[in-house]
């Protein structure tokens, strides 16, 4: 009498579709058998489901009994900057967002009611901009914001210095 065969999970199919891709890289296996191969990998219950699609094949260690490798930390690169991640205006050295000075003042000279304090993140001016379109008032100071944000050193609301 035979004994059941042990089901497997989705770390054994995905180390023997990882090593279907080395097979594949080397020239081993073509596309079609390739996608064929890892389709039948992923559909495997049990490790003789796995067997055939590497009968033709050479093989160094056992697909099944490969354990998942563990994560390497990455160093920090050298000059990162965790609290400056886009960069510190080199005159001042204050940290720069990561929104874009001319997108805001485009937004701002272009869709005249607070779209680039919207952008920017000031939502109190923009809503007030907004506010004011329906009064005349908001479109000239949305326009005159814009040419403000264009010469100026805009800021989003953490206080750091749009992009250039």
């Amino acid at each position: 009498m035979s004994t059941p065969s042990v089901r497997i999970g989705n770390v054994e199919r995905e180390a023997a579709v990882r090593e279907l891709g080395e097979h594949y890289a080397a020239g081993r296996l073509d596309a079609a058998e390739y996608e064929e191969r890892t389709s039948a990998a992923y559909a495997a219950r049990t490790a003789e489901d796995l067997a055939p699609l590497f009968v033709d094949l050479p093989r160094d260690q056992p697909t099944v009994a490969m354990a998942p490798q563990p994560t390497v930390a990455v160093p920090a690169q050298a000059g990162y900057d965790l609290e400056a991640p886009y960069g510190r205006d080199p005159v001042t050295g204050r940290p720069y967002s990561d929104r874009l000075k001319v997108i805001a003042a485009l937004l701002q000279l272009f869709l005249p009611f607070g779209t680039g304090r919207f952008y920017t993140g000031h939502t109190g001016i923009a809503v007030a901009q907004l506010v004011l379109v329906l009064f005349g008032v908001g479109v000239v100071w949305s326009f005159i914001d814009g040419i403000v944000m264009l010469a100026g050193d805009p800021t989003d609301p953490d206080g750091r210095l749009l992009r250039p």
